[in-house]
């Protein structure tokens, strides 16, 4: 459950800073606390399937986004505090893993189940 809920909070500051980085130099992220956010009130009381419905609508937007950019916007950067600066190609294939990876998780917890 909370990682179902993780995943589209994730994904959103991946998208936001995707679209920092195709319309800023450089910008400087902020990176978020992902354990207090998967402990905000609305996580216990969001049904999971309104958490899938948003993953699926930002996965939408950010494909749309993707399928415009060319090999210089995907050159482009954000500067994050802890890993430097990173092109939109290296988060995009880490945001890809990070989908697949928990999917995982869930697929795993559901065989135990």
């Amino acid at each position: 459950r909370q990682v179902v809920h993780h995943v589209p909070d994730s994904h959103i500051n991946a998208y936001v800073r995707f679209k920092l980085a195709l319309t800023e130099t450089d910008p400087q992220i902020r990176p978020y606390e992902e354990a207090l956010w998967a402990d905000t009130p609305e996580i216990a009381a969001t049904p999971v399937s309104v958490s899938l419905d948003l993953l699926d609508a930002v996965h939408q937007r950010w494909v749309f986004l993707l399928r415009s950019m060319d090999d210089a916007a995907f050159n482009r950067t954000f500067r994050h505090p802890k890993l430097g600066q990173v092109p939109l190609y290296n988060a995009l294939a880490l945001y890809v893993w990070h989908g697949r990876h928990h999917a995982a998780h869930v697929e795993q917890a559901l065989t135990r189940a």
